[in-house]
């Protein structure tokens, strides 16, 4: 009789132990996870971290060119996040990204994140000159117009973008990737210099080598009279050290190969160059190819395959692990400040 009681006690605390952690659970509704046609690598890397299906969904033109867009399963009260990254046919992609956006809004989705790992159209953020449009805004508009509730993206290239939405935007940072890269890579990491390749990069130079507490120096670019070609200063003492180049990201990575050219006639050791988003652009690749560059590390915003078998310089670093846990996090209503400063496991 007693084993009996102590068994019924046992029982009744169990259920009153599971009633109280299902209603401390979140309530929140299913999470599905769809991508357009820029990046599906990196769509499926961020769904077998979060250990889901990618969502059905076809994307073709017609052909007058038009972009049609079928979501191939309910949305109904699901909480969506489309993968589209702006890279490859950039206008065609960004297209894409707007219509699912919108197919998944009209759907009774709850809510809409677009999670945008390399955002097109940063570098238009400021009138540089009479009648220059400030493109950024117009897609911030564009997109919030679309139905998005929520911004996910890595190192935009100028932060104040953020408060071009009139919607929540999580601006990841690709320095704690980096900094775990340079530590596991670079042997000689601690005695290294970190080098910013221009003016405007310095902010996030220093910011990395105030984590790892080392050097660092600028690259700065001066310009004697006009049509004359730049002439460019390093500030910093670089001799017989290793150089480590940051920047946001690598178009026809001029700036990064005569910037290690730079650094090689100051002494420097080896050069290496880290950036968060690989366009590589033209000729970029024979570029890199005939540099001094020890080695040129990207993360996988962008797609690279291709590039890699042309350029055993190229590496690249990959951040599915911090998009998903930033999904999972968002999902969840959890602080996403932990990967400012954090890779996750």
């Amino acid at each position: 009789m007693k084993s009996e009681k102590y068994q019924r006690n046992k029982e009744d605390e169990s259920d009153l132990n599971q009633k109280k952690e299902t209603q401390k659970a979140p309530r929140m509704p299913n999470i599905k996870v769809f991508t357009g046609s820029s990046h599906p690598d990196l769509a499926k890397k961020i769904v077998a971290r979060l250990g889901l299906d990618l969502g059905r969904a076809t994307t073709k033109k017609f052909s007058n060119k038009e972009t049609n867009v079928e979501i191939g399963e309910s949305v109904r009260g699901e909480d969506v996040y489309i993968v589209q990254s702006g890279c490859g046919e950039i206008n065609d992609n960004l297209m894409e990204l707007l219509i699912m956006i919108n197919a998944c809004k009209i759907a009774s989705a709850s809510r809409v994140t677009a999670v945008i790992p390399c955002f097109p159209y940063s570098r238009q953020d400021k009138k540089e000159k009479s009648r220059a449009p400030i493109a950024a805004k117009l897609l911030a508009n564009l997109i919030s117009v679309a139905g998005a509730d929520h911004v996910i993206t890595i190192d935009l290239h100028a932060s104040q973008i953020q408060g071009f939405f009139n919607i929540p935007v999580d601006n990841l940072y690709a320095e704690p990737a980096i900094t775990k890269w340079i530590k596991d890579n670079i042997p000689e990491w601690k005695t290294s210099v970190m080098v910013s390749p221009d003016a405007g990069g310095v902010k996030r130079m220093t910011a990395i080598a105030d984590r790892l507490d080392i050097d660092f120096a600028i690259i700065h670019k001066e310009r004697q009279r006009a049509n004359d070609e730049d002439s460019t200063v390093l500030v910093g003492d670089v001799r017989n050290r290793t150089a480590i180049m940051v920047d946001d990201l690598a178009d026809t990575c001029d700036t990064i190969v005569k910037g290690a050219e730079k650094l090689q006639e100051a002494g420097a050791n080896k050069v290496y160059a880290i950036l968060t988003h690989g366009v590589l652009a033209g000729n970029a690749i024979d570029k890199i190819n005939n540099s001094c560059l020890e080695a040129f590390v990207i993360t996988n915003t962008i797609p690279q395959d291709k590039n890699m078998k042309l350029c055993p310089k190229l590496q690249t670093m990959d951040i599915s692990v911090m998009l998903a846990e930033a999904i999972r996090r968002t999902h969840y209503a959890e602080s996403v400040s932990y990967l400012y400063t954090n890779v996750p496991y």
